[in-house]
This record gives structure tokens, sequence and C-alpha cells, in this order.
């Protein structure tokens, strides 16, 4: 016998009621949105993991590779448009990166803001322009517009922000936000232009001051002296999150031990892309001939899989006439 027909009437609205219930809550636990899922990542009492992109075809890989969020790096998305990481590509065409890759995946974006291309009016433009894409949040550096990559190296060093007017900028870009869980992350760069653990702290302190969601500290040492240094001082205040692209020999469980919330794998995506291009060209253009590469390279039909060409052949059946 159907069960359902031997409830009373009312019954079976309840029934009905109690069903959409609890299909509702099971979406909403599976379709957070991307802000959400960022925010529960830094929040984590885990160590978290987000992996370089830089345009809509890494972004999926990344996801396929199962990582759970990605960064929206100034260094590969610059790189891949080929320019200099010096505010070269405007904020604009990075953004038009961005929206491919957002329409791409269905894991939150964090991205790489430099120094919000301005002063606090382009920061929380900048803001707005990347909740209404979808992107769910952005990490700013306490360094001069036009930004320099922290990895070059500057004379007399690389000069920092005025801390007030960087705490400002902060602020307005949290006021300016329509989605609570937007995440703002502000990037301590003391330690990349050589200041000590001092200057260090008393800037994550007016950033945390100021509303930023998170602090990004920042070293280029070979190992993670000054990331240990600063933990030990930090005491939990706001999650940490780290770039260990240079002290990349460290045992992640040291992170965890320390309490990190989130390390970001910066660059190695774009890095051994170029790799892997340099040598199939070099490889082609010695030969004059596909033989030697052709059976080490994806088939194109890996590419039709990653653009997700079956579903167009499904939706040419429903719009097409079915031919």
């Amino acid at each position: 016998l159907n069960m359902f027909k031997l409830l009373s009437p009312m019954n079976r609205v309840i029934a009905r009621v109690l069903k959409r219930t609890t299909l509702g809550s099971t979406r909403c636990l599976s379709s957070l949105r991307k802000t959400t899922q960022l925010k529960n990542m830094i929040q984590s009492d885990s160590l978290e993991f987000i992996m370089e992109a830089h345009n809509g075809l890494t972004a999926k890989i990344v996801e396929e590779a199962g990582f759970k969020g990605i960064w929206g790096s100034g260094l590969s998305i610059s790189a891949a448009l080929g320019v200099r990481d010096s505010n070269e590509a405007s904020w604009t065409q990075v953004m038009d990166v961005l929206e491919f890759m957002s329409d791409n995946t269905s894991i939150p974006i964090l991205l790489d803001g430099d120094t919000g291309y301005g002063n606090f009016n382009n920061a929380r433009r900048l803001v707005k322009k990347l909740e209404q894409r979808g992107i769910a949040g952005v990490c700013i550096e306490d360094k001069l517009f036009p930004k320099t990559n922290s990895f070059i190296a500057v004379e007399g060093g690389q000069p920092l922000a005025d801390i007030e007017e960087f705490s400002l900028k902060l602020t307005a870009m949290k006021d300016s936000q329509s989605d609570p869980d937007f995440q703002v992350i502000a990037r301590v760069e003391a330690f990349i232009a050589g200041w000590d653990l001092d200057e260090a702290l008393k800037r994550a302190e007016a950033y945390r001051v100021a509303g930023a969601d998170a602090i990004l500290m920042h070293s280029k040492k070979a190992d993670p002296s000054d990331i240990e240094a600063f933990v030990n001082v930090w005491e939990n205040r706001l999650p940490i999150v780290i770039v260990p692209t240079k002290y990349y020999t460290t045992p992640t469980d040291k992170f965890r031990d320390w309490k990190i919330s989130m390390a970001i794998w910066a660059n190695h995506n774009i890095r051994a892309s170029i790799q892997a291009i340099q040598a199939t060209s070099k490889q082609i253009f010695e030969d004059e001939s596909l033989v030697g590469v052709e059976k080490k390279i994806v088939d194109v039909s890996e590419i039709f899989r990653l653009q997700n060409v079956a579903e167009l052949k499904e939706a040419e059946k429903k719009y097409l006439n079915g031919k």
C-alpha cells in the first residue's frame, strides 16, 4: 500500500511541508554561497589550502583536482596576459579573467588584489564589482600603487603604505560589501620590505581593528622563521594566511601546529605550464613534426571535456528541434 494514501488530508499537507523543508536544507548545505564557503575555510579549525589559477581552464582543473578554493594570482594572471606584475594589466582586464574563472567553477575564488588598484575609492568599487561576478574575497597588500612583486629586489627595500591610510582603505572595503560573508584579507608586507617583527605586529593589529577578516603574513625567507615569530606573539587574534613559496621545504604539519588557517600555493600552475609549453614548442620546432610530442600531451578530446562540449550537444537536442 502507498502509505501516503493512508494519511489524513491535514497530515498529507504536513508531510509535503516536511519533505520540502528537508530537501531545502539538503540543497542549502550543498550549495553554500561562494563567499560563505571561503569564510568557512578561513575560520575553520583545520588548515585549508587554495591553489593558483589564471584563467577559466586552469580554474576548472584546480577544482577537479579536489581543491576547495582558488587563488586568483596577480602574478599569474599578469603573466598569462604577457605583462609584468606591476599593475600593467588594468583592474578591469583582471576582472574579465576572473569572470571566466568564476563562471567555470563552483568553488570560491580569493583574488590577489594587489594594493586595491588605487586609494580607498578604487578599493571599495573593486569590492562591489567582485561581488557582482561571484568572487568570494580579495586580499590587498600594504604597499604603494603601482605594486612591485614581493620577490623582486628593490634597493633600500620596497616602500610600504601609511598604516592609517591602509587601515581606512580596509574599512571602506568592508563598509561597501553587500554580502556579509565576503572576505577582505590584509596582506602585511613588513618582512618583505625588511622591517622587523614589531612593525609586522603593529600593522597586523591596526588592520584587525580596521575590520580585516584575516591577516596574510608574507615572507621571502627560505625558512619560516618570520612566520613562526609572528604566530608566537599574534595569539590567534585573527586567522592567519600564508604563502609558503620560498619556504616550501617546511613540513606542512608545522603550519598545523602553528594554527595557520590557510596556505596558498601561489604560482605553481603558471610555472608548470610555462615549462611544458617551452618544451613542446622547442621540440616541434626542432623536429618539424608532431610525432615526438603527440603521445606526450593530452588528446584534444580532453579539451572538449573541460569545455563541457557534452552539455552543448544535449542542449542542441532540446533547443534545436532535436537536431
